[in-house]
């Protein structure tokens, strides 16, 4: 227990009566604390728009992110990049308050000082999220406010603060340091933290949860575009697998949808405004294409592209009921998290299938993918057409510019073309004797005439091609080889109908996507 003694106020104060807790105590105390803070800041942000303070944090990091580090990110991480990010802003988090708990044991008004620092960050980063309630920015600073108090008990340092408040001419102040006391302040503000994540995470499922109920469980009949996978590829089907096909975006968090609220309006240089419900869309004629699409930051043979059959609405029908203004130049769309991008007019009115796509491979369309409602736009890189959660459509100038355009990236977007090997694997060593090489190739909106196969450094030779679905789609190829041990390198080329022929030139992805030829080192054995 904490012995209490008489001090002259006048009298200097010994360093044994204001013995601080030792830095493994304040290191502790700082992790607990921050810990329940931060959780105590996501529930009541829960009560406002559902998202995390730190998924907001991280979600600003990310729009303030160099183009070289995105594409290390992307390059090293693939779709689990958002993962490492989370897990990286954890560490920072436990970093910070191991550090301020250190630092803070003589005076937790530095631990104080330093939580309202980060709150601060959390509630800048929230108001610049658009849609984001007054609650939510206001969280951060409710989790600094009991993290600071919570470390205060456990270092014991507000109690002699306050009693020296309270009696200024005789002090009552903690002689040396009560360690049991620090053990249950800290054990119950652990205990507390983990019950306020557990309730935090369970709130969140119910968030994920609640929007997941308003998916219907089926789509009206669609007109045309639906193939089924066959089996001319070796390994892969046709149709990407929801489950398998690639997710590149900005979100963090996925924005709350209400179906009952939520409303695409498209507006700007049109001569009428058009705003539609998501029952006026599933109203309209629908209508079914299997489209391709494909991430500018795919590295030459990567995996980040997929085929599906999407079904919505043609954006220009929707496009020609508001009335396209002479002077549009782009169409220009928002999400519901601020999210924004935007591509040629021309584009979108030169016949190719542009969708307002509501379902995907025969379901309405998942929330990882874009639910309610997204962009599918035949020809053209995502970063510059892609909307998820699709909210607005502006016609406008080029005055406007999308998210990654500042960023360094290309205005235009026109999806290369490109080819790769899918078979064999990276690292399989092969057999000798037959064995089927194979692949896919794709130019969307011109489509590819031919794939070619070369072995070391003999003569190229013309790959068999599946059915040609539409120009949009990717098609997959193969190609019988006579394997003989030893190392190969496979090479492969494809050649659009416009008569192009990719080139082997390397270039990286940024800023409007990654040329050369895709090739693999293989052992037969």
């Amino acid at each position: 227990m904490t012995e209490l003694a008489e001090v002259d106020p006048a009298a200097p104060r010994d360093a044994d009566v204001w013995a601080a807790p030792p830095r493994w105590a304040g290191a502790v105390a700082g992790v607990v604390a921050g810990a329940l803070g931060l959780f105590v800041g996501h529930i009541v942000a829960q009560f406002g728009d559902g998202v995390s303070p730190l998924d907001l944090v991280g979600s600003s990091f990310v729009d303030r992110t160099p183009r070289w580090l995105k594409e290390w990110a992307i390059a090293n991480f693939g779709t689990n990049d958002k993962l490492v990010l989370e897990i990286g802003a954890y560490c920072v988090m436990f970093v910070v308050a191991l550090s301020l708990g250190v630092t803070s044991r003589r005076r937790a008004t530095v631990y104080t000082i330093g939580s309202f620092a980060v709150a601060l960050v959390g509630s800048v980063s929230a108001a610049e999220r658009v849609g984001t309630s007054a609650l939510s920015i206001f969280a951060p600073f409710v989790g600094a406010a009991i993290g600071s108090i919570v470390f205060a008990v456990a270092c014991d340092a507000l109690v002699g603060k306050w009693l020296d408040a309270r009696r200024p001419h005789v002090s009552r102040v903690p002689v040396g340091w009560d360690r049991r006391r620090f053990l249950r302040t800290t054990v119950a503000a652990g205990t507390a933290a983990s019950i306020a994540g557990v309730v935090s995470t369970r709130r969140e499922g119910d968030r994920l949860d609640r929007i997941e109920s308003q998916r219907p469980t089926s789509l009206p009949s669609a007109d045309g575009g639906a193939v089924s996978a066959d089996e001319f590829h070796p390994t892969d089907p046709f149709v990407t697998p929801i489950s398998d096909f690639y997710r590149i975006d900005t979100a963090l968090s996925f924005p709350n949808v209400d179906l009952d609220r939520w409303r695409l309006r498209i507006s700007g240089l049109v001569d009428q405004p058009v705003e539609l419900s998501y029952q006026d869309l599933l109203a309209r004629p629908q209508v079914e294409r299997t489209i391709t699409l494909c991430c500018v930051s795919n590295e030459i043979g990567g995996p980040l592209i997929g085929n599906a059959v999407w079904q919505g609405v043609l954006l220009s029908e929707l496009l020609s009921e508001a009335g396209v203004a002479d002077e549009a130049e782009q169409v220009f769309s928002t999400s519901l998290d601020g999210w924004t991008c935007g591509f040629p007019v021309e584009n979108a009115l030169d016949g190719r299938d542009c969708l307002v796509a509501l379902g995907m491979n025969g379901e309405a369309l998942p929330l990882v993918h874009g639910f309610p409602a997204r962009l599918v736009v035949p020809g053209l890189y995502g970063y510059v057409s892609a909307t998820k959660w699709l909210s607005t459509i502006e016609l406008t100038t080029w005055d406007r510019r999308g998210y990654w355009i500042p960023r360094g990236w290309s205005r235009l977007g026109p999806v290369k073309t490109q080819s790769r090997i899918d078979v064999p694997r990276r690292g399989q060593t092969v057999s000798s004797g037959e064995f089927v090489i194979a692949g896919t190739a794709w130019a969307q909106h011109t489509g590819i005439a031919t794939v070619e196969v070369r072995v070391d450094d003999e003569p190229w030779r013309e790959a068999t091609l599946a059915d040609d679905v539409s120009d949009d789609t990717w098609r997959q190829w193969k190609i019988l080889w006579n394997a003989t041990p030893g190392e190969h390198r496979l090479t492969v080329r494809a050649t659009d109908k416009s008569g192009y022929t990719q080139t082997d030139r390397v270039a990286p992805v940024a800023p409007d996507g990654a040329t050369g030829w895709h090739y693999r080192r293989i052992k037969v054995v």
